[in-house]
């Protein structure tokens, strides 16, 4: 090997061996690789790419190891009509990830929503559906085959109470639509990790326990499932799991039949304009979840569902709602909160500039729980400060603690300030 300028100076000065390579610089992803992560990432969209700002910091990849495309992969996108295929938006995201050298989870191949009219319309009996169901998924993942690194295959397949959703696909055919979309991704691309994916399942209850006879359901009937994604959209003091150790004993429930688990959609929202108690409490949620995903080895990454409040959906859902992501409307980092989850992943960089030692990053990899769930005030039947009290479909506790009052944001949510 023919000697570069470095290695015959260090040769000059006495020192021999390779040099050492270049440190990572310091970040979320930083921290959650070294904690023996696959990634720390971000959902994003076509239109924000635009803004040059905010593609520079998506792109940091000591932030953010991984990207998902919010909507560019949907069903309404990707086939707009029966047997044509646009895969112009969802390519963009795709290339990008691929020149920033980040990894890409691929999002979604079946929903009940953002559906063509086509599809939800089109009278179709069971057979023909399945059909089109199939040439769907095996066009799309041919297509990004060897890209994906997970594919959530089925989404939000699930009401709250742990029955199926009524949508077309269950209507038509029934249970079955979800093994069968998991065997025509398998066939399309073997190598890609297949998830189901769904909110409220992070904290054990019916719903969890229906997403783990999903994981049962797809296996009986001998096609891959590698993992579940819990989207987490959670609530500033009311993350579903209180504490650590509810988390990794819910994430465990999953792992325990042989499946990854992933935190897919992470945001936490707060009533707006955000107070200082709600973001010091907010910063506290977010170490939770990271918490909880670090101590479960299964857990392979948590993707944050945007990075900033400027292009966050929860405004425009949830009215007098947001201030979720550690990046606020500005695009600045919120310090504390920023803090709070590269502080959750460990020391894995150190004020010194050290990095953690092979030992040490191996045994981070290993390190697992099975604690059982902590008892929460709402559990009892009297909601903490912060927590949701209230809102359509709400079947929680509504008594708030002493200090706080149950106060209505909007039809769907009710929270004890």
């Amino acid at each position: 090997m023919i000697p570069t300028a470095l290695t015959v100076l260090l040769a000059a000065l006495g020192v021999t061996g390779s040099p050492v390579e270049p440190r990572a610089a310091d970040g979320l992803n930083t921290r959650a690789v070294a904690a023996g992560k696959q990634y720390f990432g971000s959902a994003t969209d076509n239109p924000e790419l635009s803004d040059t700002a905010y593609l520079a910091g998506l792109s940091n990849t000591a932030d953010f190891g991984q990207i998902t495309p919010g909507n560019s992969m949907k069903w309404d996108t990707i086939e707009p009509s029966r047997g044509t295929f646009s895969y112009t938006k969802g390519d963009v995201i795709a290339d990008l990830a691929a020149k920033n050298g980040q990894l890409l989870r691929c999002h979604t191949l079946v929903w009940y929503n953002q559906l063509p009219s086509w599809v939800t319309n089109g009278g179709f009996d069971n057979s023909t559906l399945i059909s089109i169901l199939q040439n769907h998924i095996t066009n799309e993942v041919t297509h990004y085959k060897g890209k994906c690194l997970h594919w959530d295959v089925v989404n939000e397949a699930l009401n709250e109470d742990g029955t199926y959703r009524t949508n077309v696909f269950y209507t038509t055919i029934g249970p079955a639509y979800i093994p069968i979309a998991f065997a025509a991704a398998a066939a399309a691309d073997p190598s890609a990790k297949l998830y189901y994916n769904d909110y409220n399942i992070e904290a054990a209850g019916s719903k969890s326990t229906a997403a783990q006879n999903i994981v049962k359901l797809v296996k009986a009937y001998g096609a891959k499932i590698d993992g579940v994604g819990m989207q987490a959209h959670l609530i500033v003091g009311s993350t579903g799991s209180e504490s650590v150790s509810a988390w990794t004993a819910n994430m465990n429930a999953f792992t325990a039949l042989g499946v990854d688990v992933a935190i897919t959609e992470l945001d936490i929202r707060t009533t707006t304009p955000a107070t200082a108690a709600a973001v010091t409490q907010q910063a506290k949620d977010y170490a939770t979840v990271i918490g909880g995903c670090k101590a479960v080895t299964r857990c392979v990454g948590v993707t944050i569902w945007d990075y900033t409040d400027k292009y966050s959906w929860i405004p425009s859902t949830f009215s007098g709602q947001g201030a979720a992501l550690p990046w606020d409307e500005n695009l600045v980092k919120k310090t504390e909160v920023y803090n709070a989850i590269l502080n959750a992943w460990g020391t894995g960089r150190h004020s010194t500039g050290t990095t953690p030692t092979a030992t040490a990053t191996a045994t981070a990899t290993k390190t697992t729980t099975t604690a059982a769930p902590a008892t929460s005030s709402a559990a009892s039947g009297t909601v903490p400060k912060w927590g949701q009290c209230g809102g359509n479909g709400w079947t929680g506790p509504t008594q708030c603690e002493a200090g706080s009052t149950c106060t209505k944001a909007n039809d769907y949510y009710s929270q004890c300030l």
